[in-house]
């Protein structure tokens, strides 16, 4: 940040105290234009009044002037004609260059024509490359500006890759498409790649959809975060807007029960500043004061859980009050600028790691993330580092060992109407039939107490209710054989499906557990396709050989997204809480010095 910015901050606050209007009488006549002599004036009470020079004080009034005619000038526009004025600061590539440039586009007309007209200002080919952000989220292309909130004279921001290299802009856009794919992927598929656990390790049940919803976010957080480890936090603020999206669609009281929501907002916020993008000002309050509150609904309302030397999660605390300081440092809030900028000094001498331990625990074979959150959580101390890494990792084993039955039955039982896995295992417990559990459950909508009356006073009613088990059809059960599959993994695919042949299919194709086993499928049935025995020689028709092979495929590429997804994503419980803190300390001292000015 510039010594320009800061003089612009504290002229800006201490006009708005004297509520001084630059685009009015004495300062500005209609038909005359700037008062010079009033500016010049006005700069030599401010420089005295600030301790701010003249000539900076005069280009600062200068400059805020110029922005407040232009404004004027937009509003009186707009209600003419109905042209709005963007401003839109262009963040170029993963250092954050940026230029602003003024838009004009209808408030009626859709987000892609105003990605149209970004575009071509950029020269840059294809506005459905452009993404554009209005107060923390990406305008959609298909739907009319004013319906997503847009205001004339609003501040916008652009993520245009590198500018001069179209390529690497489109590559951009690219990857992010590929990604949402690989994603989407994974998270609909019934390989049930992603599991959601809580930080203990312990599975978190919930209905299909609003599970398919958090991974999705989760999963979108997750390559943002590894994009975050590379610097390229272009890619990561729009991933990580992709998350957010999705974290909007579930359940409130959910989202207040864990963290992830709030560590999301954290490394928007994050991104901002490292893409030094302060047009966001508004949306960055608004989201650090959706982390602190839940932070604090998770670790007290004090945050005692932070205040402790030894916590894990202290380095979250000191990156949020640093940008808690940041910001309220652009709201010329000076004094509670200074005092979070403190508490987040004190968290970062506190973390900070010595070099040579770190390497050492490297040197024994542990991932740098896993070794920094253990000596941090130690205070130094090696040996004790090392037993925090393996006592934790026994834990989650331990943990996830037990949770298997559970998660099994929640694997088993929900394909249509949701129940609680726990609440199965936990009456089969009691002595109950599974099936009769499942539809007790199912019935009282996964009431326990409801359940276990059901189960006591009317089994038999239930028991009678329950679909008939057919024996599996031998002509199909034949069919099946024939294809390659099993007598008895066949057999189970029928019976369980009612003899219905598609449905068996997708049985079987879920019982292939590795990618060599969905290979040999695949293989198999291009092999009797490409057969041309006699007529009546194959029982199968062509037409389900190509339904096999098909969703052999299918899975196949699930498996090949899941790859791809893992190819940059650290496999650690306590990753997120891994923050180097070196950009974070230079940070704190860019702020501290322009607070000193």
């Amino acid at each position: 940040m510039s010594q320009i910015d800061n003089t612009l901050i504290k002229v800006r606050a201490r006009l708005r105290e004297r509520d001084i209007k630059l685009w009015e009488e004495p300062y500005y006549f209609e038909g005359v234009g700037s008062i010079e002599s009033e500016m010049e004036r006005l700069s030599q009470e401010m420089s005295t009044d600030l301790g701010i020079s003249v000539s900076n004080c005069q280009c600062a009034l200068s400059e805020m002037q110029d922005g407040a005619l232009r404004k004027l000038a937009a509003a009186k526009e707009f209600t003419e004609t109905g042209l709005a004025t963007f401003n839109v600061r262009c963040v170029e590539g993963r250092g954050g260059t940026s230029q602003m440039m003024e838009i004009k586009c209808s408030m009626n007309g859709l987000g892609s024509d105003l990605q149209d007209t970004v575009a071509q200002r950029l020269k840059v080919s294809g506005g459905s490359n452009i993404k554009i952000i209005s107060a923390g989220r990406i305008i959609s292309g298909q739907q009319s500006l004013s319906s997503q909130g847009l205001k004339n004279n609003q501040q916008l921001m652009v993520v245009v890759g590198q500018r001069g290299n179209e390529a690497a802009g489109t590559a951009l856009y690219d990857r992010i498409q590929k990604i949402r794919e690989d994603v989407l992927l994974i998270v609909e598929s019934d390989r049930r790649f992603l599991e959601i656990e809580d930080q203990d390790g312990n599975p978190v049940f919930l209905p299909q959809a609003e599970t398919h919803t958090l991974l999705t976010a989760l999963s979108f957080s997750e390559k943002a975060r590894a994009a975050m480890s590379r610097e390229e936090y272009d890619l990561a603020l729009l991933l990580l807007l992709e998350g957010d999206e999705y974290f909007s669609r579930c359940n409130t009281a959910f989202l207040e029960a864990v963290d992830n929501y709030a560590l999301i907002n954290l490394d928007i916020v994050w991104c901002y500043l490292c893409l030094k993008n302060i047009t966001q000002l508004p949306d960055a309050q608004r989201r650090l004061e959706i982390c602190e509150k839940n932070f604090r609904r998770t670790y007290g309302e004090n945050l005692d859980h932070f205040k402790e030397p030894n916590s894990s999660e202290r380095a979250l605390i000191m990156r949020l009050h640093l940008l808690q300081g940041v910001v309220l440092f652009h709201m010329n809030r000076r004094d509670a600028a200074y005092e979070r900028l403190e508490m987040a000094g004190d968290a970062l001498a506190d973390l900070k790691v010595n070099p040579d331990l770190l390497q050492q625990m490297v040197d024994m074979g542990f991932e740098v993330s896993d070794a920094r959150v253990a000596l941090r959580a130690t205070s130094g101390q090696i040996d004790r580092a090392v037993d925090f890494i393996t006592e934790r990792e026994q834990n989650l084993n331990d943990v996830r060992k037990k949770s298997l039955q559970v998660r099994k039955v929640n694997h088993e039982i929900n394909r249509e109407e949701w129940v609680c896995p726990r609440s199965v295992c936990r009456l089969m417990e009691l002595g109950y039939e599974q099936q009769l559990v499942v539809e007790a459950l199912r019935r009282t909508k996964n009431h326990l107490d409801r359940s276990i009356d059901l189960l006591q006073n009317e089994a038999d009613e239930l028991r009678a209710n329950l679909p008939a088990t057919l024996p599996a059809d031998e002509a199909l059960l034949t069919t099946l054989q024939q294809l390659g599959f099993s007598l008895d993994t066949s057999r189970a695919a029928l019976e369980t499906n009612s003899n219905n042949m598609e449905a068996a299919i997708q049985f079987l194709m879920r019982s292939l557990t590795t990618e060599t086993e969905l290979l040999n499928i695949i293989e198999a049935m291009t092999r009797l396709l490409d057969y041309q025995g006699p007529s009546g020689s194959q029982s199968a028709s062509p037409t389900l050989i190509q339904s096999i092979l098909d969703q052999a495929k299918a899975e196949m590429e699930s498996y090949k997204a899941f790859e791809r997804f893992n190819e940059d994503v650290i496999d650690s419980s306590i990753v997120y809480l891994d923050l180097p803190l070196i950009q974070e300390e230079q940070i704190l001292i860019e702020y501290r010095n322009l607070l000193e000015r």
